[in-house]
């Protein structure tokens, strides 16, 4: 009898750091994932916290390596861009890891101040204001830099938007621009909408800035959609930016800092294999080896990763609640939630996560599509990123026990996609979340967060 872990074992390297079996059933950092289904039902969110921890110091500790390795002489800082998640639990628990952050529209600041009055930051953290500012992102920016946030840096996107802190900012404060990339070759478009582009930058540095009784560039901002990856584009998009910093910095002595924006990707297959270290000592290789030939000092180095911090802390469980033979081989699992709700990502994208069962890893298995709640013919997931199939468990008329799933890394980007507390396709609610975190001796404690969604909060907007 062919069981589903033996189909597994041979198709991956298994078990993982993160994903091991006991008794017939998985277990995710080695949180028996069963006993929070009995505890707490489906469907379910979770966030493993202590994941988010792990992930910033292994980033700052390979750069502070590469740097070492290249006799690299400037400094490293992690931000984390906030629409990644701007939950308050992933906020806490990042900050405890002396990281920044970078935000990316009006709302985001006065997270910043709750975070301050809690005294998670200080006025000498960095907050790194990117995106097209309408007035009011305009107006908390200036706020920030006037209430004596001095690490406040507003990275302009477009020619217009000095003139706001210029006229409304009351002591001397720093900038940054945002170069407007190249997008990848198969885009829809070649450049980006966001930022300035090449030929308009030392433009509005003579013009604007340096005139500037107050305003001093600090910061060259570049963002690459595709995220850092060992590609023929990213290298290329790369050394342009920096052969633009070596350049700029003639001009502008003050000017002393990178923005490499655009994150690491992170595991969403149990095949995934990136060499972070490889690509982070070329980085570092190839920026002081530009800086070099055109004698100028290396720069300081911002990243943010907003995916990668928190990405790999989720999942999301769901329990089979039916199954249905459509035809004569098109057989479906139905679960408790939905794909284009919970996980858009899967659906609008066509993003494949890590997906797995909790339970009966010793049954047999077959080829199976998984069906959503709602009623469009989209809310499907059936294939794998190895694979163009989804294999799981069988369940027999007899089973006393249901079957349960998970999909594991989408702790970004899910909620507010899905519209968090909102209202959802057909009216699915969000489910229940629950926060699960380790102390320093492995003892594992959970807290739910937030419980599913009632009908009385859709009614309510509906305006009922």
């Amino acid at each position: 009898m062919k069981k589903y872990i033996d189909l597994i074992e041979q198709t991956f390297y298994f078990p993982q750091p993160e994903f091991k079996v006991q008794d017939n059933e998985l277990h995710f950092h080695d949180v028996p994932l069963m006993d929070i289904i009995e505890q707490y039902g489906t469907p379910l969110k979770l966030s493993y916290l202590p994941k988010i921890g792990q992930n910033i110091n292994y980033a700052k500790q390979l750069f502070a390596d590469a740097m070492k390795k290249h006799n690299y002489d400037g400094s490293y800082t992690y931000c984390y861009c906030t629409k990644s998640s701007h939950f308050s639990f992933v906020l806490e628990e990042a900050l405890k890891h002396d990281i920044h952050i970078e935000t990316s529209s009006s709302y985001d600041i006065p997270i910043a101040r709750k975070l301050y009055d809690k005294g998670l930051i200080s006025k000498n953290t960095n907050i790194v204001c990117n995106g097209f500012k309408r007035p009011l992102y305009r107006q908390y920016i200036t706020e920030l830099l006037n209430d004596g946030f001095k690490n406040c840096m507003p990275v302009l996107d477009n020619l217009h938007e000095l003139k706001h802190y210029e006229d409304n900012v009351k002591g001397s404060y720093n900038v940054g621009i945002r170069i407007a990339a190249d997008e990848e070759p198969n885009f829809e478009f070649y450049t980006s909408r966001l930022g300035i582009r090449y030929s308009d930058i030392n433009t509005l540095y003579r013009d604007q800035i340096k005139p500037s009784k107050k305003a001093k560039l600090k910061l060259l901002h570049f963002f690459i959609n595709t995220g850092i990856r060992d590609t023929a584009y990213y290298w290329s998009e790369l050394s342009r930016f920096i052969f633009k910093y070596c350049e700029l910095k003639k001009e502008c002595p003050e000017l002393d800092t990178i923005d490499i924006g655009g994150g690491f990707p992170i595991k969403t297959s149990l095949h995934f294999e990136f060499d972070y270290k490889y690509i982070i000592e070329q980085i570092i290789e190839n920026i002081k080896w530009i800086c070099g030939k055109n004698n100028v000092p290396v720069p300081n180095i911002f990243t943010e990763f907003g995916s990668f911090t928190v990405g790999e802390s989720g999942a999301v469980l769901y329990s089979i609640m039916d199954q249905k033979l459509q035809n004569d081989k098109e057989l479906w699992y139905m679960i408790d939630g939905s794909f284009i709700t919970h996980l858009p990502d899967a659906w609008g994208l066509n993003q494949k996560y890590i997906m797995l069962p909790i339970n009966k890893w010793d049954d047999m298995y077959h080829k199976v599509n998984l069906g959503g709640l709602t009623c469009d013919s989209m809310d499907y997931y059936n294939s794998e990123s190895h694979s163009s199939e989804v294999f799981l468990p069988t369940i027999e008329e007899q089973d006393k026990e249901n079957l349960y799933i998970g999909f594991f890394h989408t702790g970004a980007y899910q909620e507010s996609l899905g519209g968090y507390g909102g209202i959802q396709h057909c009216l699915i609610p969000a489910p229940k979340h629950v926060l699960i975190d380790k102390d320093e001796n492995g003892n594992v404690s959970t807290k739910l967060f937030a419980t599913e969604q009632e009908s009385e909060s859709m009614l309510k907007l509906l305006g009922y």
